[in-house]
């Protein structure tokens, strides 16, 4: 547990998955306006950056803009990264390659949904257990043979890599990481903020 500040920062992109996003987000963001540093400032600040341009269209048109693109590199302590249509972010080798640097400084990597195929692009899921989507499980697997597939779990936490579910496991699985990282209390906290009831 700790009472340092930190900073998620959450990659977004066209066609990302808007509750994948918007879940993980309320939740970090709740959880900042919760807790509070010595200085006033909160515990958790979240961030999100796009791969070039700032305005992105996620699933369901909805635009996003996000605070920083991928060459303004903003520094952030944990990185986030949602799912949705991933394919041609998945074949981008800049956001590829930005997401393997970034993880290795990282002192958390959360993926959401099929977040994890960009996670596995890099290679950091070979040889670890993880999930995805019911649906996309059997392609993860197919894949990348090197990735322990877990089914029927709403998220896997594997020291400093957690991989969730599909689209509302990402919530059930912030709230994991919230109280991981700062306290069951604040997870606790946070979950009855939002009116939401934990799985």
């Amino acid at each position: 547990m700790t009472s340092a500040r930190l900073t998620f920062g959450m990659l977004v992109f066209d066609e990302v998955e808007v509750l994948d996003l918007g879940g993980p987000f309320e939740v970090f963001s709740t959880a900042g306006r919760l807790a509070r540093t010595a200085d006033d400032e909160p515990l958790l600040r979240v961030l999100t950056v796009a791969p070039t341009d700032r305005v992105v269209r996620a699933r369901g048109g909805l635009k996003v803009t996000a605070d920083h693109t991928l060459d303004e590199d903003p520094p952030f302590d944990v990185l986030v990264i949602p799912g949705g249509v991933t394919t041609a972010v998945e074949t981008d080798p800049a956001v590829i390659d930005w997401l393997a640097r970034r993880r290795q400084t990282s002192l958390l990597t959360f993926s959401i949904c099929t977040g994890a195929f960009l996670l596995a692009a890099t290679g950091a899921l070979n040889g670890r257990p993880a999930t995805t989507h019911w649906e996309d499980q059997e392609e993860l697997a197919r894949r990348w043979p090197e990735i322990e597939v877990r089914t029927d779990v709403r998220w896997v936490d594997d020291g400093d890599l957690v991989t969730s579910a599909g689209i509302s496991a990402g919530i059930d699985a912030s709230l994991h990481i919230v109280g991981r990282i700062f306290g069951e209390q604040l997870a606790r906290r946070t979950a009855r903020q939002m009116e939401y009831g934990r799985s």
